[in-house]
């Protein structure tokens, strides 16, 4: 199995514009290309935005979701895709013909529409359904896997995308800098980015701390060590809406090590060259080999009531998924 260079991008993004959303793709996936990355992630909702879905009706949210493969979205990404010789991976709101609504991960290359994950656990607008199936795919003779955010939170669903032969599971977000009962956790005052050229000091203190980074290497670093897996993880910079990102977007490998990381305070991206001898040199890979599924497949399996609450939105706005 020949070597995958992989690169994954921060940028900030503007809500509803897709066309700018999608040149700066197109832009940092040509300059990924030069470097030469076989694939690019970019952040959960990088073509539309996110969080100012939370405040869109359902005809609103209409309007700006579309058909997959047949919107303009996807052709726009695989022309990229061909111009550059590379996969794009990116996010957007997705429609069908039904009009029901989903959040929607996309890999493209210069043939068209490789795989589509709809997210398993949506929250961000009432009216978006929950995807009902694990997606693993072939890029380059690679078996990946997509988990869209909240996705990754739920470790079963990061153990099941691997099971199913996902070597590298591209972990596209939007996270981090929001409210929660963690301790320290909480937003980042947006004045802060605006200063950032005057005070950078400051606000990497905040991006790094237990409200950003701090608290995403408590759990990031276990999915790929538990699973011996490459993580591709892709979050915005910036403000999305009203709310201040970090950034962070890295690759770690199936020892759970930081291969590269995005540290600007900028549009950025950073690759990584994923070899296939680490994928069962990892201590996740004996671990997955020792397992005695009859052990636990009926406590896993077990009936259980889906309730899935998200700290920082209002009451209101949050959605049982089931």
């Amino acid at each position: 199995m020949k070597n995958l260079i992989v690169a994954t991008a921060q940028f900030e993004n503007k809500s509803g514009d897709k066309a700018y959303n999608l040149d700066i793709i197109g832009e940092l996936s040509a300059k990924a290309a030069r470097i030469g990355a076989h694939a690019i992630a970019f952040h959960e909702c990088s073509i539309t935005g996110y969080t100012f879905a939370r405040k869109l009706s359902k005809e609103q949210l209409l309007d700006i979701a579309e058909y997959i493969p047949e919107g303009p979205s996807i052709r726009i990404l695989q022309e990229h895709a061909k111009a550059n010789d590379i996969a794009i991976l990116a996010g957007l709101f997705e429609k069908d013909s039904s009009d029901n609504l989903y959040k929607a991960y996309v890999c493209v290359d210069k043939n068209g529409l490789v795989a589509k994950h709809r997210k398993l656990h949506p929250f961000i607008n009432p009216n978006l359904l929950s995807g009902d199936q694990y997606t693993v795919f072939d890029l380059y003779g690679w078996k990946c896997g997509i988990l869209i955010c909240y996705d990754n939170n739920v470790i079963e669903n990061v153990r099941a995308t691997t099971l199913l032969g996902a070597q590298a599971i591209f972990m596209p977000h939007v996270t981090m800098c929001t409210p929660s009962t963690r301790p320290g956790a909480g937003f980042v005052d947006p004045e802060l980015w605006k200063n950032r050229d005057r005070e950078p000091e400051l606000l990497r203190k905040e991006f790094d701390g237990p409200k950003g980074r701090e608290w995403l290497m408590k759990w990031l670093p276990a999915r790929a060590f538990d699973n011996a897996i490459y993580a591709i993880f892709s979050n915005p910079i910036g403000m999305d809406d009203d709310q201040l990102k970090n950034g962070c977007s890295m690759i770690l490998d199936p020892f759970g090590d930081i291969l590269n990381e995005c540290r600007s305070m900028g549009n950025e991206i950073v690759i990584a060259e994923l070899t296939s001898d680490k994928l069962s040199l990892a201590g996740g890979y004996r671990y997955i080999n020792a397992r005695r599924p009859t052990l636990y497949s009926n406590i896993i399996g077990q009936a259980h009531n889906n309730v899935q609450k998200v700290s920082w939105m209002k009451e209101n706005e949050k959605t049982n998924n089931t």
